[in-house]
């Protein structure tokens, strides 16, 4: 088991009903990661609409993850 830091944003954030939490993870990527995270806190946004940031750098779903990971997912922005 790892632990990751998660922050979340917009949509994720009203979901999650936090901005943050530290989490002992047992995925092994980010994609696993976030479907872990869907099933616990209900998250309705698909990955495919997400960017994902790992220690404050853009990356790809099938990144493996390290312990004490900071991991950002990025909801669509949208505004006028």
């Amino acid at each position: 088991m790892i632990n990751v830091t998660l922050h979340y944003y917009a949509q994720l954030r009203e979901q999650a009903r936090t901005s943050g939490e530290q989490l002992g993870t047992s995925a092994t990527s980010l994609r696993d990661l976030y479907d872990e995270l869907c099933a616990r806190h209900g998250f309705t946004v698909p990955a495919d609409a997400l960017k994902v940031a790992v220690n404050a750098r853009f990356s790809e779903w099938d990144v493996t993850l390290r312990d004490g990971d900071a991991v950002v997912f990025i909801p669509p922005v949208a505004g006028g």
